[in-house]
């Protein structure tokens, strides 16, 4: 076991030890890059700083050298108008005396972070208004034909040793600036070859990180591809897994659609069956109604007869949506109202219309809904039509302004008698008045303006139920 273990080591320990010379050369080779970088940049910011003080050392020559050639301008100018007093000469002097003042102030301003030549251009300024003063002398005495002793001004020397101590000074101000210049050539060198140097050391740094990294990427790409076939194999798997799952569930799905159907179908002939069995428990009441005697039996039967058929109607008419728990409302009513007028309305003498909104009830809901609905529409037929009287009873299903289910059934009858409350009127409202308990809501009775009687129940609780049922399912 020892020898195994030595031997694993032994195959590890080179492994280990490349391992750690590659990640060392590659971490040297980024410092590398980095510091080259570093080194680039701060070069480049030299190299600019650099050839920015050799534009102003070049722009400070010049000024001097403008300077000088401003002063000796005007000197020839000067002699030529003394010695000819030609007029001509007097528009370059002036023109060259204009500027002398201009061209010491911007060679001054030019200076100040130089503290030498600042203190050259300072001791040059008295000078030169001395010279451009005598100048000035000497032009004035020939412009007044005193030739002789502008001669005798121009000849005791003071004028010529001024020129020549601002000559020497501007000379010895450019020789300063030249050999600035110089430096910096020579600076701008060093940094020349400081940069080739870090550009040759990244690009060094840069082919040994790329070896590395192409090294590196080719170990991952071999590793990819060894995974990627393992993953192939796994993916076959797990596709002949996910296609005999699909198929079970595709089976499963089938079996539980075919036993939906067996179990819709099942409820739609229980409600008919009932449906049938009131119709026929209404059609023994409608016997038993012709073979009463007494009026007040008569119509006990017949209004019993009529709630039953109602019942029976909504019954038969109800039609469940695809969950088995749930109808809307309006499909659901309009079947119960064709029902009830093609019954009772003797031959199309009086009109029900319905103003239905799309409303989502639970089959239970739905059931008393129709009876709600069919108890007040036979309590409108019974009683707001007397004789021949003709009309039409409106039923509308809505929501109102804050979402609540509300039903109002109206018609353009007689209306109620004088005196006599709706709620107390009979067994119907008592039945209305429970029917609209079940769904939190309360019968109000209006008298409608022109002859009729408005019904309207908020039902605040009516569908409630399927709306949970939604909102657990999400």
């Amino acid at each position: 076991m020892s020898v195994l273990v030595d031997r694993l080591k032994s195959v590890e320990e080179p492994h280990l030890v490349r391992r750690g010379t590659r990640r060392l050369a590659v971490w040297v080779s980024l410092g590398l890059v980095c510091l080259a970088a570093v080194a680039a940049l701060m070069l480049m910011q030299g190299f600019d700083r650099q050839l920015n003080d050799i534009n102003k050392t070049y722009a400070v020559r010049n000024a001097a050298r403008e300077l000088a050639h401003a002063l000796s301008q005007a000197e020839a100018s000067q002699r030529g108008f003394l010695l000819t007093a030609d007029p001509q000469f007097l528009q370059p002097y002036r023109e060259a005396v204009s500027s002398l003042d201009r061209r010491v102030v911007a060679l001054m301003e030019m200076t100040t972070d130089d503290r030498g030549q600042s203190d050259r251009v300072a001791s040059i300024t008295g000078d030169i208004s001395s010279k451009m003063a005598e100048m000035d002398r000497t032009v004035e005495l020939v412009a007044t034909r005193r030739n002789e002793e502008a001669q005798t001004l121009t000849e005791t020397g003071m004028g010529a040793r001024l020129m020549a101590g601002v000559s020497a000074t501007l000379e010895e101000f450019i020789a300063e600036e030249d050999t600035k210049l110089a430096d910096r050539n020579q600076q701008i060198d060093q940094t020349r070859t400081g940069l080739v140097a870090a550009l040759i050391a990244a690009l060094t740094a840069a082919a040994i990180l790329a070896y590395a990294l192409l090294m590196r990427t080719q170990k991952q790409v071999s590793a990819l591809a060894q995974r990627h076939r393992g993953l192939l194999s796994q993916n076959e798997a797990l596709e002949e897994e996910v296609a005999e799952r699909t198929r079970d569930i595709e089976e499963a799905r089938a079996h539980a659609e075919r036993e939906r159907q067996r179990v819709e179908a099942l409820l739609q002939d229980t409600n008919h069956r009932i449906g049938n069995s009131l119709a026929t428990v209404s059609s023994l009441l409608a016997l038993q109604v012709m073979r009463a005697e007494s009026d007040d039996v008569r119509t006990a039967l017949e209004a019993a007869r009529l709630r039953v058929h109602a019942v029976a109607s909504a019954h038969r008419r109800l039609r469940l949506g695809d969950d088995l728990e749930t109808a809307r409302a309006d499909e659901f009513l309009a079947a119960v109202l064709e029902d009830l007028a093609e019954t009772q309305t003797d031959g199309g003498r009086i009109a029900v219309r319905g103003v239905l909104s799309p409303i989502e009830v639970s089959a239970r809901d739905a059931t008393t809904l129709g009876i709600l609905v069919g108890e007040l529409v036979t309590n409108a037929l019974k009683y707001a039509f007397p004789g021949a009287r003709s009309g039409t009873i409106t039923v509308t299903m809505a929501r109102d302004e804050e979402d609540v289910p509300m039903l109002c059934v109206k018609d353009d009858g007689v209306g109620m008698p004088e005196g006599e409350n709706a709620t107390e009127s009979g067994l119907g409202s008592v039945i209305v008045k429970q029917l609209s308990a079940q769904f939190g809501g309360e019968p109000h009775y209006a008298t409608v303006d022109g002859g009729g009687l408005e019904v309207i129940i908020r039902l605040p609780e009516l569908g409630r139920a399927s709306t949970a049922k939604k909102d657990d399912a999400n």
